[in-house]
């Protein structure tokens, strides 16, 4: 596994919050270079992006990073607070930490949510975006299924108790894993705790404002998706999801001219982005994002 800083900053209100920081292992190559920031789902963390940014960090710095209530990260006291808008300024304000005047975001589900705000927020620093398995419209399927489970507790006396628990409830998503494949799933959503029982690794409070309708996305998202436009854009789809339809998917597509759109087979909700034929795709929009000149 590729080395990381564990780096740590302070929200607005207070939080500790913490992104892993992967340096470049050719600085010559990163030289001049954005930033990649990656940005995990509802429920996930950094640990998520192990496998794309080992790849990546190779000539590229990649920061991943835990949102508010998620991995290393500090829960908020308000769990109002856990609404894209605020991830926006937490990030906003990492990205100023550590003096990060252009990025390139890789967005998962809610990630991708908050890349989306990003680019109308500060579209002047956004030179490349990668959208996984999420649009400005969320299939309503998937929303509820989602509510359905976020924030309800468990916890396993083994990794691979829970490694089956996941392979039976996302046995839809990912029907060719195997229960290696479930483990290292368990390993990336779940933690060890204080009394030796694993456990989901986030607050359950963050279901709080995610099940109160609108809370979902936030404002009028296919504006901020028009914010993209004449970004290099990567848009990447599960076959089986029930998040992002296909015909939402192709309506991203028309908005953003230029973008690429990769499908998935086999899989849900969402690409791990470790799929055979990710990387390469990833890859070649970084090499647009490299071969474009500086914006002044």
């Amino acid at each position: 596994m590729a080395a990381y800083e564990d780096r740590f900053w302070w929200s607005n209100d207070g939080i500790r919050l913490h992104a892993r920081d992967y340096p470049a292992r050719d600085p010559d190559r990163a030289a001049g270079r954005p930033v990649i920031l990656c940005l995990p789902g509802l429920t996930r963390n950094a640990r998520d992006f192990e496998g794309i940014a080992e790849r990546l960090s190779a000539e590229w710095r990649v920061v991943a990073v835990d949102f508010r209530g998620r991995g290393e990260s500090g829960y908020a006291k308000d769990p109002m607070s856990y609404v894209p808008l605020v991830y926006v300024q937490d990030v906003e304000k990492l990205l100023g930490e550590i003096g990060c005047d252009r990025y390139v975001v890789i967005g998962t589900s809610l990630g991708g949510i908050v890349a989306m705000l990003l680019a109308g927020a500060s579209r002047e620093t956004l030179v490349g975006a990668v959208l996984n398995d999420v649009g400005p419209e969320i299939d309503a399927a998937g929303l509820n299924r989602i509510r359905s489970y976020v924030g309800k507790s468990n916890a396993f006396p083994t990794w691979i108790h829970a490694a089956r628990a996941l392979a039976e409830a996302n046995a839809d998503a990912y029907p060719n894993y195997a229960i290696g494949d479930w483990l290292a799933m368990a390993k990336r959503l779940y933690r060890l705790n204080s009394a030796g029982r694993i456990v989901l690794d986030y607050d359950m409070k963050i279901a709080e404002p995610f099940r109160v309708p609108g809370n979902e996305a936030g404002p009028d998202m296919w504006r901020a998706l028009d914010r993209m436009a004449g970004l290099p854009v990567l848009l990447v789809r599960g076959e089986r999801s029930d998040i992002l339809s296909a015909a939402v998917a192709d309506r991203m597509r028309a908005a953003l001219p230029g973008s690429d759109l990769l499908t998935i087979a086999d899989t849900g909700h969402a690409p791990t982005l470790d799929e055979p034929g990710v990387a390469e795709a990833i890859e070649r929009l970084l090499a647009r994002v490299a071969a474009e000149p500086v914006r002044v």
